[in-house]
């Protein structure tokens, strides 16, 4: 069971999140639907913004983690940051109890305003954590993106350009994959080619177009 409300029928606004472990493909899942004409938001970008210099939450991460957190514009250093927080699991507590609220906040802020818009039939936010913060039951359906954890350090590696040991760390700090997976409406794998990941985006839109419900088992919409 998700804890969700039962599927609504299309003909209200649903809200979808999209989610799964770090370097799994949300980013370009989240870009390919929006390329298909339907509204994102990226719960990463709403925080960078609500950490913004002098906003409440910027306020409370330095008196929480201390001025050296911050770059010499005041920017917070997330680099800095993750490697504090994904040390310490009391430090991630705290860290998430600042942030969270307000990214919270915003985005359901801006689901209200895709009520208002005449034709939308889904939205789409990009919730990275969205089972450890127990926050699917806000959803009408999910998304998981995934691929093996293999990939996963391999990407985090080749991105961000961190040892093996810290990408297995960021990794280990989220729900394994295949339980994510496991409690999706749908579930998109990012370890083939971009064509192969292409369809199954088109056929999740497709199916959240329809307002379809997905499945917790069996063969999913856009699976492989």
């Amino acid at each position: 069971m998700t804890g969700r409300s039962p599927a609504r029928q299309p003909d209200g606004l649903l809200r979808v999140a999209l989610t799964g472990g770090i370097a799994t493909g949300k980013s370009y899942v989240l870009a390919q639907l929006e390329r298909r004409g339907v509204p994102t938001i990226d719960a990463d970008r709403v925080a960078r913004d609500v950490v913004r210099p002098g906003r409440p939450a910027w306020s409370a991460l330095v008196e929480r983690f201390g001025a050296d957190i911050c770059c010499p514009d005041r920017q917070v250093d997330r680099a800095r940051l993750g490697s504090i927080v994904f040390a310490d699991a009391g430090a991630r507590a705290d860290l998430e109890a600042i942030v969270h609220p307000p990214v919270r906040q915003a985005i359901a802020e801006w689901f209200d305003a895709r009520e208002a818009e005449a034709r939308v039939l889904f939205a789409v936010a990009d919730i990275p954590l969205l089972y450890e913060t127990g926050r699917e039951g806000s959803f009408d359906r999910v998304v998981v993106t995934a691929c093996p954890p293999e990939m996963q350090e391999r990407r985090i590696v080749a991105r961000d350009g961190l040892p093996v040991a810290e990408a297995r760390r960021r990794i280990a700090a989220q729900l394994p994959i295949e339980h994510k997976a496991a409690r999706a409406d749908f579930v998109i794998r990012t370890d083939g080619t971009f064509e192969e990941t292409d369809r199954q985006v088109d056929a999740v839109h497709e199916a959240l177009r329809r307002g379809a419900p997905g499945a917790k088992s069996g063969t999913r919409p856009g699976a492989s």
